[in-house]
């Protein structure tokens, strides 16, 4: 699984008119499933979403998580963070989950960090989505389970 965490004050996903997905502080997650992607990668992202020391502590250091600081989560479905753009002008998609594979993931990862008791809104699987954020800090950083060691 391939991510992109913004730590945001505040975020939104809409479809159409309608918003399908709006948080306040937190993170927005924009998540790729992989081909080769299993259980262990969906557990090793929840954990790494959960855990991740990224949010400031009283003394301003990035000493907090997403669980310690009662935040929400974004998480968005974005299969071309997948996209290898190595060769040509086109990007290739060889490495993305099929849909199917993909969207059953996702709906894993969003079960268990719910189980972690954190609010999770989610945008719409294979949507075309507007996805508006506040970035604070700016915060971004790049996650793959496939990178792991």
């Amino acid at each position: 699984m391939r991510a992109v965490v913004q730590r945001v004050a505040r975020a939104e996903v809409t479809v159409g008119s309608r918003v399908v997905g709006s948080i306040g502080p937190g993170l927005l997650v924009l998540l790729g499933a992989h081909r080769d992607d299993a259980t262990r990668d969906v557990r090793w992202m929840a954990d790494k979403l959960i855990n991740l020391r990224i949010f400031e502590d009283q003394d301003g250091l990035m000493n907090l998580s997403l669980a310690q600081t009662g935040g929400a989560l974004l998480l968005v479905s974005q299969f071309t963070l997948l996209g290898d753009c190595r060769k040509g002008r086109r990007p290739s998609w060889s490495s993305a989950a099929a849909a199917d594979q993909a969207r059953a993931l996702y709906e894993n990862l969003v079960e268990l960090v719910r189980d972690s008791d954190i609010q999770v809104e989610t945008g719409e699987f294979q949507a075309m989505m507007d996805v508006s954020l506040v970035n604070q800090g700016p915060v971004t950083l790049l996650l793959d389970s496939h990178k792991q060691f």
